[in-house]
């Protein structure tokens, strides 16, 4: 039959970047300010000296020039050095760790309790730069106290002044491979999770879509088995009482079937059960429907019950009642058939229902309609199955078995 009740397709939407349903997180924050433990360092490594070089024994002048070049480069870290690195800008950052060496070298000179700065220095390297191109900066921060060791410490001679070089560089240089690989490990974490929240978005958008869909089309097939089957027999009958000279009867069966439509659309409303069950059992609701399809059409109707009738699950009573409601409306509209025969067959753990008539037939696999689309769909949702055999000039069956 014709696809009289279409669906409509479910809205689809494209984020940015073609993803679907992508969740915009905030960016992580960056290592150096979640880590404060550099900056700490970093206060520690230049007040400490700065401050041990006041309460020294060098002349004033010294001491004030050592302690404001340690002094500054606490302020020169704030106001250049931080948003560079958070920024991860690398050109400014060249410019932080060049006026950074400039007041580092002249305190080195003038004393070596300012060395002692290296160990918040050295970390400032590979915070802006990569591993590789940090090390240069190690190199030339610890370039100026080995010049001073080599020239004006010459009692450590070359020896010291190559374990002292050698020990600062390689630690940095281990220190500074750790350091990457964390930051590193850190943005592939933040990615990943990123990645997770965004399918876990994907995944209950897409739940939400199926749930809608699957009541879209439930409540398709509802309005096509009830109020479209309805109109339908009531447009019929109103036809058949304009063309008789007497219309009592069939105007009389068109205002109950407009009635008993309208209990239809209530039940659905109310989520009821169908009309035809409510307060009766399934062979009843099936008599009366088979009555029914006599009294519009003249069709001759029979029902049998084979096996022990008994009561059946409510959703299995519901699939087999809408079945039959549509079986029976393609013989009304498609079959031009003079019998119809309906049947119950309850097995030990199953139950069948046959619907048979003796009309044209046609072709199953050439039919396309919602009606037996939407029969099987809801047939195979409640775990059973439907057949459907025809052929051209020898009727029709239908069958549906379903499991308890």
């Amino acid at each position: 039959m014709p696809d009289d009740v279409p669906l409509e397709e479910p809205p689809r939407r494209l984020s940015h970047g073609g993803r679907l349903g992508r969740v915009i997180t905030p960016a992580e924050p960056h290592m150096w300010e979640s880590l404060r433990i550099w900056e700490i360092l970093l206060v520690v490594a230049t007040l400490v000296p700065a401050t041990l070089i006041l309460l020294g024994d060098l002349p004033v002048r010294d001491r004030v020039i050592v302690a404001g070049c340690l002094v500054s480069i606490l302020l020169l870290y704030v106001v250049l050095g931080r948003p560079a690195i958070v920024a991860e800008n690398q050109r400014r950052g060249t410019v932080y760790l060049v006026l950074l060496a400039l007041l580092f070298v002249p305190a080195t000179f003038i004393t070596p309790d300012a060395t002692f700065a290296l160990f918040g220095l050295c970390p400032q390297c590979f915070m802006v730069f990569p591993s590789k191109r940090a090390m240069i900066g190690v190199v030339v921060l610890n370039l100026a106290p080995a010049i001073r060791y080599l020239f004006l410490g010459p009692e450590l001679g070359w020896l010291g002044f190559l374990t002292i070089a050698t020990i600062v560089i390689f630690f940095s240089w281990v220190f500074g491979i750790w350091m990457e690989g964390m930051s590193q490990q850190n943005r592939e974490r933040a990615e990943l999770i990123e990645e997770l929240m965004s399918s876990r978005a994907e995944v209950s958008r897409l739940s939400a879509e199926r749930g809608a869909l699957t009541e879209r089309e439930r409540l398709a097939g509802e309005i096509h088995d009830t109020l479209a089957q309805g109109f339908t027999s009531i447009i019929m009958l109103v036809q058949a009482a304009q063309a008789q000279a007497d219309p009592a009867r069939h105007l009389a069966l068109a205002v109950q079937t407009a009635r008993e439509n309208l209990a239809e659309a209530r039940a659905l409303v109310a989520a009821l059960s169908p009309a035809p069950l409510d307060g009766s059992s399934l062979d009843e609701a099936l008599v009366r429907l088979a009555d029914r399809l006599t009294e519009e059409t003249g069709i001759a109707g029979a029902f049998a019950v084979r096996g022990e009738s008994r009561p059946l699950p409510p959703h299995i009573e519901v699939v087999l009642i809408r079945a039959a409601q549509e079986a029976l409306a393609n013989v009304r509209k498609h079959a031009a058939a003079n019998r119809v025969d309906v049947s119950v067959t309850y097995g030990p753990r199953r139950v069948t229902l046959e619907i048979g008539d003796n009309g044209r037939g046609f072709d199953p696999s050439r039919a396309g309609g919602y009606g037996l689309r939407g029969m099987r769909n809801r047939v195979e949702q409640a775990g059973g199955s439907m057949r459907v055999w025809s052929s051209p000039a020898r009727g029709t069956t239908l069958t549906v078995d379903m499991g308890e």
